[in-house]
């Protein structure tokens, strides 16, 4: 899975739920942020009882699944936006009880279907992620690690099995805007830069273009969700609308825009 086409950039690696606000939207959502310079783009599935999402991304669940949307809408939708112009990897975001649900050898099937470039499944611990990475390497499938401040031998097991790039999570317990990070942050991602030799993305937390310089400084970039989704939120009803959607999603576009690595350094 190949992240950017410019290695001088640094990562931008948003986050949007799938069929939130509307399916078609979510499409166009993924052109504006790919326009945007995003060097790949987490498409997260709706789920009911999601364990690390803050209450931004579990309101954008409840709208999303209140249009019917599920796993196997949320694959099909990676294949529209490849149809529709959306060239950069598309990271499926799920928990592991839908894929459960789902059946996995179906799972991944729809997966290589719809040109699914890369998955993260957040509540499955390393320690039984075994499957999963196994599958993915025979599908041509990149799995993507988290990897969180615990002991420095877990993390590196973690890392020695992760492939595309390793996603820290810049604070323990679930997502949301945060107006700072705590300050054992910077030496946790220098230590996992250390003993990495793939890119290094921060993710949970990002909410302005400040905190994208500061965790620029010592990552290779940011993955960004709350505050894009809660963005989305905010343009709820213009972007429902047909007539207003095309400048809602500039204004959509004009705000990733401030997340974006390769457009501070222009």
């Amino acid at each position: 899975m190949k992240l950017s086409s410019h290695p001088q950039d640094k990562l931008f690696i948003p986050f949007i739920t799938a069929g939130d606000p509307l399916p078609e939207v979510t499409i166009e959502l993924a052109k504006s942020l790919q326009r945007a310079g995003a060097s790949a783009i987490e498409l997260g599935v709706p789920y009911s009882d999601p364990l690390a999402d803050g209450p931004v991304i579990q309101r954008a669940s409840k709208r999303a699944l209140k249009n019917d949307m599920n796993i196997v809408k949320a694959i099909e939708l990676t294949g529209e936006m490849k149809k529709n112009g959306v060239t950069v990897p598309i990271i499926l975001f799920t928990y592991y009880n839908p894929v459960l649900q789902l059946n996995p050898d179906y799972f991944f099937t729809l997966l290589r279907e719809n040109k699914t470039e890369g998955l993260l499944v957040p509540d499955l611990p390393f320690e039984e992620s075994a499957y999963l990475q196994q599958e993915c390497k025979k599908h041509q499938i990149t799995y993507i690690s988290l990897v969180a401040p615990t002991s420095e031998h877990r993390m590196k097991k973690i890392i020695e099995k992760a492939e595309g790039f390793i996603y820290c999570v810049s604070s323990l317990g679930v997502t949301g805007v945060r107006n700072q990070f705590d300050p054992s942050v910077y030496p946790f991602i220098r230590k996992v830069k250390e003993i990495s030799s793939l890119p290094v993305a921060v993710g949970f937390g990002i909410s302005s273009s400040k905190q994208v310089k500061e965790m620029n400084e010592v990552s290779d970039g940011v993955v960004v969700g709350s505050a894009l989704v809660n963005k989305i939120e905010q343009l709820e009803d213009e972007l429902i609308q047909p007539g207003t959607r095309e400048k809602a999603l500039k204004e959509f576009e004009e705000y990733a825009k401030t997340f974006s690595g390769s457009y501070m350094l222009k």
